[in-house]
C-alpha cells in the first residue's frame, strides 16, 4: 500500500532527451551486492528495495560487479516480489578490470565482451532488456582509437534488437572532464558521475555541456561514501571488507569529519535549509536541473523512508549554493 511519503507524479524529472521520467531519488545498490560494503543482509536488502518501489521510486542504479551480478539478481527478485517493474540502469565492466580505465579501449571494452555482459546482465535480470546499459568507466582518448566503431556498432546492435534501450558512460571518479568529448558527440543518451557538496567539479563544465546536448545526468556518491552521512566520527571503525576502510585511510577521515561539521553548521543550524546534513547533501544535489536523478546507496527501509521523502523539496537558494562553492574539496584519493 502506497503511504503519505509517496513520490508525486510532479515530481519525477526527464532523464535527458529520453522518454523515461524518473524519480529524482533514485536506488543505488551497490551496497546490496555483498561486496566491498561490509556484511550486508539479503533479506533487509530487500525489504528496502520494496519500499522503495512501494513509494514510487522508479529507478534502480546496479552493475554487474557489484557481487558479481548479486545485486541486479536481487532487484529481480524485488521486482516478482513488487509485481511490477521499474527502470534499471546497470553497467558493464571493463575486461580488464582497470578501475579508474586505463589502456587501451580492445582491452576494456571490445564489442564481443560488451555483448556478452549485456546478455549476463539480462539473465541476472530476468529480463529481455535493460533500460540503461552503461560502461563502468571511460576515457575520451578512446573515441579517437579504431576499435571504438566496433564498440559503437555493439551499442547499435543491442539497441536494434531490443537488448537496451539507452546507452551511457560512467565516467572516472573524480575526473569529470575525461567524458566531455563524448559528450559533445551525441553518442550518449546518460553520463554517470560523482557529484556532491565536497566534489564541486561537474558544475564547470560537464553540466552546462550535459545541458546543451541533453544528455541525462545521474549523479552518484552524493554522501560522499558516508563522509556526508553525518554518522561518521573520528574513531569510526570500518569492517575489513569494507573499502571505506582504505577510503578514508591516513588523515582523510578526520578532515572528512572536520569539513562535514563545518557544512552541518552552515546548512543546518545557521541556515536552517535542512533538518540534518545528509537531507541538506541530497538537496545540494537535486538543485540542479542538469540532474535527473541522484542514486543514494540505501540498504534500511529508514534510509529509503527518509531519503526517498526529499523528492519534492525546494532547491537551495543560489546565494547558498554560491556560498557552499568555496567548501568543494579536491583530493587525491
Amino acid at each position: 500500500m502506497k503511504s503519505e511519503m509517496a513520490v508525486q507524479a510532479a515530481s519525477y524529472r526527464k532523464l535527458g532527451r529520453t522518454n523515461l521520467e524518473v524519480c529524482p531519488i533514485g536506488y543505488g545498490a551497490w551496497g546490496v551486492g555483498k561486496s566491498m560494503w561490509g556484511k550486508t543482509d539479503d533479506e533487509e536488502s530487500l525489504k528496502s528495495l520494496l519500499r522503495a518501489l512501494e513509494l514510487g521510486c522508479n529507478f534502480f542504479d546496479t552493475a554487474y560487479v557489484y557481487g558479481d551480478g548479486h545485486s541486479e539478481r536481487l532487484i529481480a527478485q524485488a521486482f516478482e516480489k513488487f509485481g511490477k517493474r521499474a527502470y534499471v540502469a546497470t553497467k558493464a565492466p571493463p575486461k580488464n578490470f582497470s578501475w579508474p580505465s586505463r589502456g587501451l579501449l580492445k582491452e576494456a571494452f571490445p564489442a564481443d565482451w560488451l555483448i556478452a555482459c549485456t546478455e549476463r546482465s539480462l539473465r541476472n535480470l530476468k529480463t529481455d532488456c535493460v533500460d540503461i546499459q552503461q560502461l563502468h568507466v571511460w576515457q575520451d582518448s578512446w573515441l579517437k582509437e579504431p576499435e571504438w566503431n566496433k564498440t559503437l556498432r555493439a551499442v547499435e546492435v543491442l539497441k536494434k534488437h531490443g537488448k537496451i534501450k539507452l546507452f551511457g558512460v560512467s565516467i572516472n571518479s573524480r575526473e569529470p572532464k575525461s567524458a566531455l568529448e563524448i559528450v559533445r558527440s551525441g553518442m550518449v543518451d546518460t553520463v554517470q558521475v560523482v557529484f556532491n557538496l565536497f566534489e564541486q567539479e561537474p558544475l564547470e563544465e560537464l553540466f552546462p555541456l550535459c545541458r546543451e546536448k541533453n544528455v541525462g545526468v545521474i549523479v552518484r556518491v552524493p554522501l560522499d561514501e558516508g563522509g556526508l552521512s553525518g554518522t561518521l566520527s573520528e574513531n569510526s571503525k570500518f569492517d575489513e571488507e569494507d573499502f571505506r576502510s582504505n577510503y578514508f585511510a591516513g588523515g582523510l577521515l578526520k578532515e572528512t569529519v572536520r569539513r562535514a561539521k563545518i557544512l552541518e553548521n552552515i546548512l543546518v543550524k545557521e541556515k536552517k535549509a535542512a533538518q540534518s546534513l545528509p537531507e541538506a547533501a541530497l538537496k545540494f544535489c537535486l538543485s540542479f536541473p542538469e540532474v535527473s536523478v541522484v542514486i543514494p546507496g540505501m540498504r534500511t527501509v529508514k534510509h529509503v523512508e527518509s531519503n526517498i521523502a526529499l523528492t519534492a523539496s525546494k532547491p537551495l537558494e543560489k546565494s547558498l549554493i554560491e556560498e557552499l562553492r568555496p567548501h568543494a574539496w579536491k583530493r587525491n584519493l
